[in-house]
């Protein structure tokens, strides 16, 4: 598996967006938490109103729903079903060897249309603002998909 090496400047390409993709997602979770805690609400379980030092004065409001809590999860959300795709789809593509310049362009752009999608959600853009953001990774996905479709066949 020649192409699976970090030796490999193509393979290193994915091994870097991948691993800052991942890592941004691994991050939302850490930000709901810090969200949680700086609103003292947006909890989602009943055992979250147990009185614990992170929690010293529970209270059921604590349980609705935070707007600002939930944009993260929404975040999250979002990132839950489109980094997947990317982790496959571009080491699909990887397989196919194609050129570095061109692997640099997809998965370096698939990271800065999702790494500014993230700031356009966070900053609560338009959805048409967040649309084209999310288009721009979305068609970097479906090109790697079927050049690496076209390759196999």
């Amino acid at each position: 598996m020649e192409k699976l090496n970090l030796q490999n400047p193509v393979f290193a390409t994915y091994a870097i967006a991948a691993s800052i993709m991942i890592l941004k997602a691994v991050a939302m979770s850490w930000l709901t938490v810090v969200r949680m805690m700086q609103e003292k609400g947006g909890f989602r379980s009943p055992e979250d109103l147990r009185q614990t030092p992170l929690n010293p004065a529970p209270d059921p409001k604590q349980l609705q729903p935070n707007e600002r809590v939930e944009r993260i999860r929404r975040i999250h959300l979002n990132d839950l079903e489109n980094l997947p795709f990317f982790l496959v789809a571009g080491l699909l593509f990887v397989m196919t060897s194609p050129s570095l310049l061109l692997t640099r362009w997809l998965m370096y752009g698939y990271v800065v249309s999702r790494l500014l999608h993230f700031a356009a959600y966070f900053t609560a853009q338009t959805h048409d603002m967040r649309a084209t953001l999310w288009t721009a990774g979305s068609l970097i996905l479906i090109f790697m998909s079927c050049w690496t479709l076209v390759a196999a066949l």
